[in-house]
């Protein structure tokens, strides 16, 4: 079986994130940048699958700057096969632009199945798989916590509101991960070693086409300070009339 996982250059969660100098961007800075965390779900998924199904191929396949190869590295580390990296330096790629990139570097390939994780942390868009698999006419599952596949025949199970969906797919198919019961493996030693002699393919990225423009970005509002309305039970009429005349929240 062969599975592309396309991943995604992201600031760490951890980072303390400034907005850049021209409003519309972060400042780059001192940012820790990692594998986007559900993109590693879904690359574990992919390992799982590969482990299951005997001989197969997992893809790792990528659109970012040259600094991308690190990502790739860590992931050809985990156990991927080989990796492809679409070369830019532009900044206005919005989810159309991405998907369109990966969907036409994903159709060449023949692959049974892609995975993506259901968001990157840095634009939450939570948009390109779906995308993807609309580009190549592949049926898609997204926020999925669970893939059962038998030959031809994929049950995906998703976390909707209120509980879980199962969705019967074909091969060939789509589908993005939400966080899995398991957490992704590390990189071993050897697996390390072994990843310096996997190859890494770059291609250059076509020029975006975007459909969505960032504006501005700007910090939240701080909150206002909380206030201490009383002691015990004398507070309560205070407490209830500011919930209902100020919060209005009653």
């Amino acid at each position: 079986m062969k599975i592309v996982v396309c991943v995604k250059r992201v600031p760490d969660t951890t980072t303390a994130i400034r907005v850049g100098a021209d409003g519309k961007s972060i400042d780059e800075s001192g940012v820790q940048w990692v594998m986007n965390p559900y993109d590693e779900y879904a690359l574990e998924e992919a390992l799982r699958i590969k482990e299951k199904s005997g001989p197969g191929e997992v893809v790792l396949l990528a659109l970012g700057t040259a600094d991308t190869q690190a990502i790739l590295r860590n992931g050809m580390a985990m156990g991927a096969d080989r990796s492809i990296l679409l070369k830019t330096d532009a900044k206005n790629w919005d989810p159309w632009s991405i998907a369109s990139a990966l969907a036409e570097q994903i159709k060449p390939l023949g692959a049974d199945l892609v995975l993506f994780g259901k968001q990157a942390v840095d634009g939450d868009f939570g948009q390109v798989g779906s995308i993807v698999a609309g580009i190549l006419g592949l049926p898609v599952a997204s926020v999925v916590v669970k893939l059962e596949i038998n030959g031809k025949d994929v049950v995906a199970t998703r976390e909707i509101e209120g509980g879980l969906e199962h969705v019967a797919m074909s091969l060939p198919a789509v589908a993005s991960l939400q966080k899995l019961p398991y957490e992704p493996r590390f990189a071993s030693l050897k697996g390390i070693m072994a990843a310096k002699k996997k190859p890494i393919e770059e291609k250059a990225a076509p020029a975006p086409s975007p459909k969505l423009e960032i504006v501005k970005i700007e910090n939240p509002p701080q909150r206002p300070a909380g206030r201490i309305v009383g002691k015990g039970t004398e507070a309560v009429p205070e407490l209830v009339r500011l919930l209902r005349d100020e919060a209005k929240v009653l």
